[in-house]
C-alpha cells in the first residue's frame, strides 16, 4: 500500500505564502499524475492543481498566477507553492497520486490525509 504524508498547512494571513508538501512512501510503484485538491465546509471538493509525470501542469482558474505545483520524482514528492493567498483559499488540502505498481495492474488512486490551510487576518 502506498502511504502519503502531507505537511506545510497552517494559518497564514491574506497575501502571505504557504508551501504544501506530500510525499509517498515505498519504491515498488511508479507515480503518474499528481495533484492537489481542496474542500471547504459546505463546498464540493475541487481540483486545485495537477502535474503529469512529464511536468505538464493544470490549475483551477481561481488559483492561476498565485499557486505553483511541482514535483520531485527522486523524492516521490509533490509540492504546492501558494502565494498571495486569499480567505477563499481556506480549506482542507488533499494530495492525490495516480500510481502504477511495478508488478503491473491498473492505475490506482491514493489520497493524503488532508492538511488544513486557514487564511485569516
Amino acid at each position: 500500500q502506498v502511504q502519503l504524508v502531507e505537511s506545510g498547512g497552517g494559518l497564514v494571513q491574506p497575501g502571505g505564502s504557504l508551501r504544501l508538501s506530500c510525499a509517498a512512501s515505498g519504491g515498488i510503484y511508479s507515480l503518474n499524475r499528481m495533484g492537489w485538491y481542496r474542500q471547504a465546509p459546505g463546498k464540493q471538493r475541487e481540483l486545485v492543481a495537477s502535474i503529469s509525470s512529464g511536468g505538464s501542469t493544470d490549475y483551477a482558474y481561481s488559483v492561476k498566477g498565485r499557486f505553483t505545483i511541482s514535483r520531485d520524482n527522486a523524492e516521490n514528492t509533490v509540492y504546492l507553492q501558494m502565494n498571495n493567498v486569499k480567505p477563499e483559499d481556506t480549506a482542507i488540502y488533499y494530495c492525490n497520486f495516480k500510481v502504477t505498481f511495478t508488478t503491473g495492474g491498473r492505475e490506482r488512486d491514493y489520497w493524503g490525509p488532508g492538511t488544513q490551510v486557514t487564511v485569516s487576518s
